[in-house]
């Protein structure tokens, strides 16, 4: 199955509106914002920086970019133009803009951010050194990258062997991940991109009482594998109310490794 986020603006409408709710619903949660928050703080801002998020979606971690010290503008990109308007409405300074966009020919000059961030970003990108060449570009010297992302091979809903609910889990990633092995080589993708001081952090992400974001992985990859003929519609609904049943009897477990890598551009 393609990842669906990697063709993102050739989705039918009904698909990009409910990967825009799953996007805020995703940057609602406590564990996914802790992650955020911990390795943003490792970015090392002038005073009046000038941030470029790339693949923004609908905005929310611009909206966080925008709040930090030292910041004087945060500008999201994204190749979906109903994230940008979703992102447009929900802009809350004046300091925030957004335009439609693509990582691998980003519309900016050479050495014009202070830093750039890709959250959760990388994964969908079939020519991901391209994305991290043009970053290199419009950096300036001494300028610093950030990138987020999921090890997606490590995600599992399952709680005992041959778990008949990782099927959903599986499905979810082949239909919205292009490479699950990404942060495996985003160290030696950045340092080959000429980027210097790579650090990598890991981070454990787990959800089980309370699985709002783990859920929509489950419903995504059961109705993935419906629609390709590898569920029927009935055995689909039965394993969406399995995930549901676990969380209210309180036996669910979900869980994702993440892993973040900042770089300076010498």
């Amino acid at each position: 199955m393609p990842d669906v986020y990697a063709n993102i603006a050739e989705a039918d409408a009904a698909m990009q509106e409910r990967l825009a709710g799953v996007l805020e619903l995703r940057a609602a949660d406590r564990e996914q914002r802790a992650m955020l928050e911990s390795y943003i703080a490792e970015l090392e801002l002038p005073q009046g920086a000038r941030l470029l998020e790339i693949g923004c979606g609908t905005g929310a971690v611009s909206r966080f970019l925008v709040t930090l010290k030292n910041v004087g503008e945060v500008v999201g990109v994204d190749p979906c133009a109903l994230f940008i308007e979703r992102a447009r409405q929900m802009a809350d300074d004046h300091r925030l803009s957004f335009a439609v966009g693509d990582g691998t020919a980003l519309a900016f000059d050479d050495g014009a951010f202070d830093a750039i961030v890709c959250h959760t970003t990388l994964c969908h990108v079939p020519d991901v050194e391209r994305v991290i060449a043009e970053a290199y570009r419009v950096l300036r010297s001494g300028g610093q990258l950030a990138v987020f992302d999921g090890d997606y091979a490590t995600s599992t809903v399952a709680i005992r062997s041959d778990d008949p609910l990782q099927i959903c889990m599986d499905g979810a990633i082949a239909a919205l991940v292009h490479d699950p092995w990404l942060v495996r080589r985003l160290v030696a993708l950045i340092r080959d991109a000429g980027f210097q001081e790579c650090r990598l952090q890991g981070f454990a992400y787990t959800q089980t009482d309370d699985a709002d974001y783990m859920l929509t992985l489950v419903e995504r990859g059961a109705d993935a594998l419906l629609a390709e003929g590898k569920l029927s519609e009935e055995a689909a609904e039965e394993l969406k109310t399995e995930a549901e049943a676990r969380v209210g009897a309180g036996t669910f477990f979900g869980h994702i490794a993440y892993a973040s890598a900042i770089a300076r551009r010498p």
